[in-house]
């Protein structure tokens, strides 16, 4: 996003976790790419939220956070100075990825695309009524939310925060993907909670936040 000045190692850095698509460890980075991510891009890159880091041992776990999900939608600049062919690799492959290989690969956002389980909606069927709207050019708008909870929850009715959710709609309006939810949990084995430890709440989960009933809610459960 203008403003943030990354740099193309750092947008670098976004690439390859988006490509892993999983919390991965420095050291594991280092040894399958021979990249290592600094305490100074690591520090500026988790103050951007673009990627979440915990100290794991002797060196650091990194994943790609929901803001960098979003970052990776738009363009980034792999310039660098005495390494101009691999600067417009990048920059070709990501640009192509992004608006030609995703239109065609059947997925709404790169977070669908990389995601290491298939969140695309499955075609409609007679078992339910569509709520998104006609123009949501990638299927029922409920049946996406569901595949993408799928992903998410480590078992059927799971907590999945709405903070993890919603990167998988960037490509969709925020108030379109709030009457989904609302309409979602009307529905038997559906449940949106607050979390209840709201000191646990970060700057992302209340953003993330859908007000129902009067109060945030911040967790969702689908098959409880």
């Amino acid at each position: 996003m203008a403003g943030d000045d990354l740099t193309a190692s750092e947008s670098a850095i976004l690439v390859v976790l988006m490509a892993e698509a999983r919390e991965v460890l420095n050291t594991e980075l280092r040894q399958r790419y021979g990249l290592d991510v600094r305490k100074p891009q690591r520090d500026k890159l988790t103050r951007l939220h673009y990627v979440a880091s915990r100290k794991s041992g002797s060196t650091y776990a990194l994943q790609l956070d929901d803001k960098g999900w979003v970052r990776v939608q738009t363009e980034l600049d792999f310039t660098l100075r005495g390494a101009s062919a691999l600067g417009a690799a990048l920059t070709a492959l990501h640009g192509n990825l992004r608006d030609r290989v995703l239109a065609r690969s059947g997925c709404a956002t790169l977070t669908e695309l990389f995601a290491l389980s298939d969140v695309r909606a499955p075609a409609p069927t007679a078992a339910y009524e569509p709520i998104g709207s006609a123009s949501e050019p990638a299927g029922p708008l409920r049946a996406r939310v569901v595949s993408a909870y799928r992903a998410l929850a480590a078992e059927p009715g799971a907590w999945v925060s709405l903070r993890r959710l919603r990167p998988f709609f960037a490509d969709v309006q925020r108030d379109d993907l709030d009457d989904a939810l609302r309409r979602l949990i009307r529905e038997e084995g559906v449940t949106l909670v607050p979390e209840s430890n709201q000191k646990t709440l970060t700057e992302a989960d209340i953003a993330a936040a859908l007000r129902v009933g009067g109060q945030d809610n911040h967790l969702l459960a689908i098959g409880v």
